[in-house]
C-alpha cells in the first residue's frame, strides 16, 4: 500500500515494486525496488503532469533522502513528478551487503548474483516499473554520474521507454576498459591535487605528516576500520565535489593533538575519516565499480591498483623519501579496501571473484546511439575528476543529437550545487531553445 505524506513544499508517496532478479529470466527470483514519488504541494491535484525518473550516481548509492526540496527538484517539480528511485540493491530496494549476500551462498554464488547490478538491469528496472508509473507513457529520464551511464544504457537499450535524456557529469566511454578510464584518471586526480595544494599550501606539510605517522604507527579507527597510508591518500576522492577542497583542507587541520604518549591522530580526525572511508552505507560501489566497465572478455583485474603503479608518484613512501607532495587519490577502489573496512572485509572473496570475471555483456550500443531519435542532453564538467572529459565528448560526438555543454563552472556535484542552473540549462538544451 502506498503511503503519501508531506515536506515543506513537496508531496511523497512511497512506492514498492516488484521485478525480475535476472531480466533474461522473468519467471525466476526476484527482488524488490523502492521508490518516492515526489509533486509540487501546489501542482499535487494535477494528474497530468509528465514523469521524470532521477537515477542517482554511484554505483551502489542510495542518495535519494532529503528534506524538502533540493534547489535542481524543486526547479523539477515545476513541470514534473519525479521518480526518486533506489536502484537495486540500495537504500531500501532489496539490499546487497556483508549482512545479505551469505543468503544467496558462498563467494561463488554471491559474485554470480552481483552481476546484475549493473547498468543494463537498472535499465530493465525501470522499463519493468514504468508502465506502473506512468500508465505506459514514455518518461524523462534524469542521469547524476553514474545515473547518467544509465541513461545512455536506455538510449542504448530501450529509447521507446524516454521521451528525453539529461545527463549531468556522466558521459561513459562507450567502449574504454577500466584500464583505459584509470590512465586517464590519475593524471587528472593529480592536477585536482595540485589545485588544494595551491589553494591551502599549509596541507603540504599536514598531509605528509599524516602520510609519515601512518607509515610508523598502526592505526585502527574506531569503527574497526585500519588506517593505512592508501587509505588516508583515498580521502582525495572529496576534491571531485564543489566544496571538498575545503573539506579536505579542515579535516587536515585538526589531525593531531598532544597527548601524554606523545603528539596522536584526534580523535574529531579519526571520526571524520571514518565516516569517509567506511563503506558499510553504499558496500555495492565497492563490489560493482570496476565491473561497470567490464563489456568483454577481459578481466577488469583490479584496475585501478595495477595501473596506479604506472603512476609512481602516487607512492606514498617514495612521496616523503623524496620531499616531495603527498598525492591523494580520487574515485576508484583497491583490494586492500576489502582488508581495511570491517564493512567490505567479508566480501573479499567476493570481489576477488568479480575482478577476474570474463563473461560482460555489452551495456551500450553505437549503431542505435548514432540513430538516437530521442531528445537528450548533458552537462560535461570540465576536468570533472570523476569522469574523463575527452571520453565523454567523444561518446556525446556518437549519440545523435545529442547537445553538450561544456563547462568549468561547476564540479562533477553540479546539478546539486548549482541550483536550479543545471537543469535549466538541460531542459533549454533538450528542447532547442538554448
Amino acid at each position: 500500500m502506498s503511503v503519501s505524506y508531506r515536506q515543506p513544499g513537496v508531496v511523497l508517496t512511497d512506492r514498492r515494486f516488484t521485478v525480475p532478479l535476472d531480466h533474461a529470466d522473468p519467471g525466476g527470483e526476484t527482488i524488490e525496488l523502492y521508490a518516492r514519488e515526489a509533486v509540487a504541494s501546489d501542482q499535487a491535484h494535477r494528474a497530468d503532469l509528465p514523469w521524470l525518473v532521477y537515477l542517482q550516481g554511484g554505483p551502489g548509492f542510495g542518495a535519494n533522502r532529503f528534506i524538502g526540496r533540493p534547489a535542481w527538484l524543486g526547479r523539477a517539480l515545476k513541470e514534473y513528478r519525479v521518480l526518486l528511485l533506489d536502484q537495486r540493491g540500495t537504500g531500501a530496494s532489496t539490499p546487497a551487503n556483508r549482512q545479505t549476500l551469505p543468503l544467496r551462498g558462498g563467494p561463488a554464488e554471491q559474485a554470480d548474483y552481483l552481476t546484475h547490478f549493473r547498468a543494463d538491469a537498472i535499465v530493465r528496472d525501470c522499463e519493468t516499473i514504468r508502465p506502473q508509473v506512468t500508465g505506459g507513457a514514455p518518461w524523462t529520464v534524469l542521469g547524476q554520474s553514474f545515473g547518467g551511464f544509465c541513461a545512455v544504457a536506455y538510449l542504448s537499450l530501450a529509447p521507446q521507454g524516454l521521451s528525453t535524456a539529461l545527463i549531468t557529469g556522466g558521459l561513459p566511454s562507450l567502449d574504454a576498459h577500466a584500464d583505459d578510464v584509470y590512465r586517464a584518471a590519475y593524471p587528472r586526480i593529480e592536477r585536482k591535487v595540485a589545485a588544494h595544494y595551491a589553494r591551502y599550501p599549509q596541507d603540504v606539510e599536514r598531509a605528509r605528516r599524516i602520510a609519515d605517522h601512518l607509515l610508523t604507527h598502526d592505526v585502527v579507527l574506531p569503527n574497526g576500520y585500519r588506517l593505512t597510508v592508501e587509505a588516508f591518500q583515498s580521502l582525495g576522492i572529496l576534491l571531485g565535489g564543489s566544496e571538498g577542497s575545503h573539506r579536505l583542507h579542515f579535516l587536515l587541520e585538526d589531525a593531531f593533538v598532544r597527548t601524554p604518549r606523545g603528539h596522536e591522530l584526534s580523535d574529531a580526525f579519526q571520526e571524520e575519516a571514518q565516516s569517509l572511508l567506511s563503506y558499510a552505507g553504499h558496500p555495492l560501489y565497492a563490489l560493482v565499480h570496476e565491473a561497470i566497465y567490464g563489456q568483454d572478455a577481459r578481466p577488469t583485474n583490479w584496475s585501478a591498483e595495477r595501473v596506479r603503479a604506472e603512476f609512481p608518484r602516487f607512492d606514498a613512501a617514495k612521496a616523503l623519501a623524496g620531499d616531495e607532495p603527498l598525492l591523494f587519490t580520487g574515485e576508484s577502489v583497491h583490494p586492500w579496501m576489502f582488508d581495511c573496512d570491517p564493512a567490505l572485509r567479508p566480501l573479499r572473496e567476493t570481489a576477488e571473484l568479480l575482478a577476474a570475471r570474463t563473461d560482460w555483456t555489452p551495456l551500450y550500443d553505437p549503431a542505435r546511439l548514432a540513430a538516437n531519435a530521442v531528445p537528450a542532453a548533458a552537462a560535461v564538467y570540465h576536468d570533472d575528476m570523476y569522469v574523463d572529459t575527452a571520453h565523454a565528448l567523444t561518446t556525446a560526438r556518437t549519440i545523435r543529437g545529442l547537445r553538450t555543454w561544456v563547462t568549468d563552472e561547476f564540479e562533477h556535484d553540479g546539478v546539486r550545487a548549482g541550483g536550479p542552473r543545471v537543469l535549466d540549462r538541460l531542459l533549454a538544451l533538450a528542447r532547442d531553445e538554448a
